[in-house]
This record gives C-alpha cells, structure tokens and sequence, in this order.
C-alpha cells in the first residue's frame, strides 16, 4: 500500500488535515512503538498486536516526535495543517485505520485521544524563555 495514495484519500475524505498531518501522525507512531517496545529487530516481522500502542502512547510519541522535528514551529505548523488538540490527532489514527493503513484492537477508541494535553502547554511552553 502506497502510503502517498493511502494520505491522499484520506485527505479527499477528511479535508481538515493536510496530508503533513498525517505523516507526523505516522512518524509520531513509529517513534511511540520504538519507545514502548523497542527497536524492532532485523528481518524480524513483530505481529501488530506485539507493536500495539495505546492512545496516550500515540500521542505522547507524536508530541516528542513533532518536537524534536520541528522545534519552535510546531505549534504553528500543527495549526496550519489543522491539528490542534489530541482529538484531532485521533481522528488522524483512525482516519488511517478506516484506509487499511493502521490496525486496532478492539480497545482502541476515539475517546483515548480526548483531552489528553493541552496543545499550548505542550508545544509553546518548552520553548518559552526561561525555560530549561
């Protein structure tokens, strides 16, 4: 699956997000699996239950990984690509969930991904003066 054609229909289906939003979904994925379970090993083909992350997890890899990418203009960036708080994210998951892209267990849902933190808190106040 062509991860360019999967981001297109999803955006043709869902246009609040723009198809970057989506990629630093999926990167922030990648980074919340690698932190929960480790580097996958090579030629190793881990089931997608043993790489399973919950909601908070996704979205705690998205954040450090929206952080160390794009440093002080992550806040904007997200709001010009239409993310703005952890629910949107959410509907991003399940956007490529719906597409074939990402799997679910029967646990995953929408209300994992409500309220989990403040967009602000987390992408301004690292950067804030002052801070170490």
């Amino acid at each position: 699956m062509d991860i360019e054609e999967v981001i297109r229909s999803c955006v043709a289906k869902d246009p609040r997000y723009r198809p970057q939003a989506y990629h630093a979904v999926r990167l922030g994925l990648d980074h919340a699996q690698r932190s929960v379970h480790g580097e996958p090993r090579k030629g190793a083909k881990a089931s997608a239950r043993a790489r399973h992350v919950s909601g908070p997890q996704v979205l705690e890899g998205f954040r450090q990984h929206c952080l160390d990418a794009y440093g002080p203009m992550t806040y904007p960036l997200l709001a010009n690509w239409g993310v703005r708080k952890t629910s949107d994210v959410g509907n991003i998951v399940f956007n490529l969930i719906d597409s074939g892209l990402f799997g679910k267990s029967e646990e995953d849902r929408h209300e994992d991904f409500q309220d989990v933190y403040d967009f602000k808190e987390a992408f301004l106040r690292p950067f804030q003066p002052g801070r170490n």
